[in-house]
């Protein structure tokens, strides 16, 4: 980690006189305005304009509450992570520093907070692309190379080797856990000493213009298993991350597509993901979707759903209609495809959607009043009246709008003598954001229905029979 001040007239002349002011109280500078980290392929490509920019979700979460440097004038942080290595290398520079009452914030504990035993000083970074130049081909010594189809040339080029999350594996894995702290959002690192974890790695011989390596990480998969009663054993997705220079190339699919297939082979209980992103969730359904297309079990189930959605007028909401298949169809799900029940009931209403006219409004009519009798029953519950329960709107750095907290009364007396009853302004803010939630899911189901119904013509041709 380099420190770079930079020289000022005062300071080469020393007959030139300050000036002496009040200075105000200083405002810092937030990380995201002086700090840029880049990713370096070869030894070329550090301090240069070659090198790939990537873009962390946030960097000022990482400096304090406010997400400010304090006490320093022009200050510049560029750091390099090597993309044979993970190592990685920071050059700060800055005209000067003063406390101008916060403090000189201390950089070096907060970039090691980051980056670990990664951040090395220059020459050693440097040296890195030469002396680990076989990093990732030793990895891979340790894994198994998982075949694939595709139609896709850059993910034909690449491969996915499956690992276990031990010795060199986890030592990568330790190496590429700053990368997933500053791509991927709310994220932490996994306790690789626990077992059962295992890593499944996009990997692709790289050329020797651009690489000093043999091969290149593309992005990865942290998957956990864990037991499941009496005798099997449950899949869960801890991270996926691909990384910048890759996306939009297919690979996060096919880490999808090979996980989906190794569980289905080895008969694994089903698959989860943890805390996915809206992004993550949007290529699982989407993927899921497809799947579940060809899947002949469901058709007759969800053929009846359809019409009785068509023959239904929801309107007057006179009568309700619950979009939910049969709790068998769902075990036959669970057992043949591994998609667990929570993402199926997911997936089932976007199913039902791609087989409506969009066009229709009593249809979009219809299934919006399921959506919103669905989510209605989740946050305030389905027997008569709200049982105690309320929803007030609450304030919040992301969405005031949005963002809403459930409560209910506990003082003695049966549920229904605890109902408290509800001003008119109350009702209407609560079904207000009730429909703001609606919305947002209806969105939400339209965008990966657009998806499927786009990669549905590709993939399965005239098989697949989308109304939409």
């Amino acid at each position: 980690m380099a420190l770079k001040q930079k020289g000022t007239d005062a300071a080469a002349d020393p007959k030139k006189r300050r000036r002496v002011g009040f200075a105000g109280i200083d405002a810092g500078v937030e990380a995201n305005e002086c700090m840029k980290v880049f990713l370096a392929r070869n030894p070329g490509e550090v301090d240069s304009e070659n090198s790939i920019s990537l873009q962390p979700f946030d960097l000022n979460h990482f400096f304090g509450e406010d997400g400010k440097i304090y006490g320093y004038k022009n200050l510049k942080i560029d750091v390099w992570i090597s993309s044979i290595s993970f190592h990685a290398y920071a050059d700060i520079s800055f005209e000067e520093t003063s406390d101008g009452g916060k403090g000189i914030t201390d950089l070096k504990p907060v970039l090691q907070n980051i980056f670990g035993e990664n951040l090395v000083e220059k020459d050693e970074f440097l040296k890195t692309f030469s002396k680990e130049c076989e990093y990732i081909s030793n990895v891979m010594t340790d894994g198994k190379i998982i075949k694939h189809d595709s139609s896709n040339e850059e993910a034909t080029a690449a491969e996915i080797v499956r690992v276990e999350l031990q010795g060199a594996a986890a030592f990568l894995y330790s190496r590429l856990v700053p990368l997933v702290l500053l791509l991927v959002e709310g994220s932490t690192p996994i306790d690789i000493t626990e077992h059962g974890w295992e890593m499944f790695l996009v990997v692709k011989k790289a050329t020797q213009v651009s690489s000093s390596s043999n091969f290149l990480v593309l992005g990865f998969a942290a998957v956990h298993h864990f037991y499941h009663y009496p005798e099997s054993t449950r899949l869960r997705i801890s991270q996926i991350l691909v990384l910048p220079p890759y996306q939009g190339e297919g690979h996060g699919l096919r880490l999808l597509k090979t996980i989906n297939s190794i569980a289905e082979s080895e008969n694994i209980h089903d698959v989860t993901i943890e805390d996915p992103s809206d992004y993550l969730q949007y290529v699982r359904s989407s993927i899921d979707c497809l799947r579940l297309l060809t899947f002949d079990p469901i058709k007759p189930a969800l053929s009846s759903m359809v019409s009785s959605l068509k023959e239904t007028n929801l309107s007057k909401r006179t009568r309700s209609l619950k979009m939910v298949p049969p709790a068998d169809l769902a075990e036959t799900v669970r057992q043949q495809l591994k998609i667990n029940k929570k993402h199926f009931l997911r997936c089932w209403e976007i199913l039902i959607y791609l087989n409506l006219d969009a066009e229709d409004r009593k249809n979009m009519d219809n299934f919006r009043a399921c959506i919103y009798d669905r989510i209605k029953g989740e946050i305030l519950g389905t027997s008569t009246g709200t049982n105690g329960k309320h929803l007030i709107q609450m304030s919040s750095n992301f969405n005031d709008e949005a963002c809403f907290a459930v409560y209910w009364t506990q003082e003695g007396g049966d549920a229904d003598d605890q109902t408290v009853e509800q001003q008119p302004e109350d009702l209407m803010t609560q079904e207000q954001q009730l429909n703001e939630v609606v919305d947002s899911q209806m969105e939400e189901i339209v965008e990966v229905a657009k998806n499927v119904t786009s990669r549905g013509k590709d993939q399965l041709g005239d098989s697949c029979s989308i109304s939409c």
